[in-house]
């Protein structure tokens, strides 16, 4: 009989989300005035090929992964636009849960990858964290596990983050003066020399200067030439 119930309680939640004004349901509408199919019946038909692709086709990794972004990160967009804040709030759980997801899923992604209808699951898990209902995974998931865990280690995790943080400057500052002192030093040993073609040119005369004086410099008689001659 519970579990009647909880058939019952999604049956309505279908319904309800079904008959409200979104994205869906407007395309949806639109399909259903070109077709004459309820929308319901489309809707079903459209889950129901989609969960055979994920169980079946190629490519079922990809095509989760988009669910489980493409959807929440539209709504997130919009979130930050508005000027209201839940919806903020709403989408903010919805990232964390699922980067907590992610960073499980790929240490045991090896193993997952083997069971049957994993890709199913997966997208059906995403879908309850991302449902506009007050019980959606997200929220559930961040107040029973991930709130009590943040809250017991925050202390911890905040000293660990700003010890990090002290150190990586620390040594950021130690390979930035390294680097800086290397340079000068480098820049210190390199010793300007003078090019050798011009200190040639200025400390040797040239052959036709010489050439130019030894022409023009008058040539003095020696003392025979000057004596006269006798007979």
């Amino acid at each position: 009989m519970g579990l009647l119930n909880i058939f019952t309680s999604i049956k309505d939640r279908v319904d309800k989300f079904l008959n409200e004004k979104n994205v869906v349901t407007d395309f949806l509408g639109k399909v259903e005035d070109k077709t004459g199919i309820k929308k319901k019946v489309i809707a079903i038909g459209a889950v129901s090929l989609t969960g055979l692709y994920l169980v079946y086709g190629y490519g079922a990794s990809l095509l989760c992964n988009l669910i489980g972004f493409a959807y929440p990160a539209y709504y997130s967009i919009k979130a930050i636009e508005s000027p209201c804040k839940e919806d903020d709030t709403k989408w903010l759980t919805y990232w964390v849960v699922y980067g907590v997801f992610s960073l499980g899923e790929f240490f045991s992604d090896i193993f997952l990858y083997w069971f049957p209808f994993y890709y199913a699951f997966k997208c059906l898990f995403l879908l309850w964290c991302m449902a506009p209902m007050s019980w959606n995974g997200s929220q559930i998931i961040y107040n029973k596990v991930v709130r009590p865990v943040f809250l017991r280690h925050e202390a911890t995790v905040d000293n660990m983050v700003s010890d990090l943080s002290g150190k990586a400057m620390s040594a950021a500052e130690n390979l930035t003066r390294e680097v800086l002192s290397t340079l000068v030093r480098n820049k210190n040993l390199v010793v300007p020399m003078q090019p050798v073609a011009q200190a040639e040119t200025k400390s040797l005369p040239s052959s036709s200067g010489r050439r130019s004086s030894a022409g023009v410099a008058p040539c003095e008689p020696s003392e025979e030439e000057r004596r006269p001659f006798l007979g």
